[in-house]
């Protein structure tokens, strides 16, 4: 980095000892926030409406028990596997009949939930996870 700044095209190198942290936050708000999309269709929280239909429960029950697993950093590569899919279920079933552009079809937090799960998925739980701890047990 040197007395002249950030360069342009620089890796933010000061960040780099935290990235574990950084990751740590990342798949706990995700697996929180999808758990909580969950908790709306399954229970009604959140000032959500309880799903009523099956197919929408069925969706409610994968996003609350994928998204507490994601957060806990329990089985995290196959929760979030399957929570991607759900996503991109729920984008090519409910969202591309309003159009195919994610910002004027309302499908956007279903493309970035998406890739973000997918990318938890190729990483696993990291630390500050439940598998992390044992794995350090054995």
């Amino acid at each position: 980095m040197g007395q002249e700044g950030l360069r342009v095209g620089e890796p933010m190198n000061f960040l780099a000892p935290y990235t574990a942290e950084f990751y740590a936050a990342f798949r706990i708000i995700f697996g929180l926030m999808f758990a909580s999309h969950g908790a709306q269709k399954v229970f009604g929280a959140f000032g959500g409406e309880r799903a009523v239909t099956a197919v929408p429960m069925l969706a409610g029950w994968i996003e609350l028990v994928c998204g507490l697993l994601i957060l806990l950093g329990l089985f995290t590569g196959i929760a979030a596997f399957i929570a991607a899919g759900e996503m991109a279920v729920a984008y090519f079933w409910v969202h591309t009949a309003m159009g195919w552009w994610p910002l004027t079809n309302d499908g956007e937090p279903s493309v970035l939930f998406c890739f973000a799960f997918l990318y938890m998925a190729a990483r696993s739980s990291g630390a500050y996870s439940v598998d992390g701890a044992r794995r350090r047990a054995t």
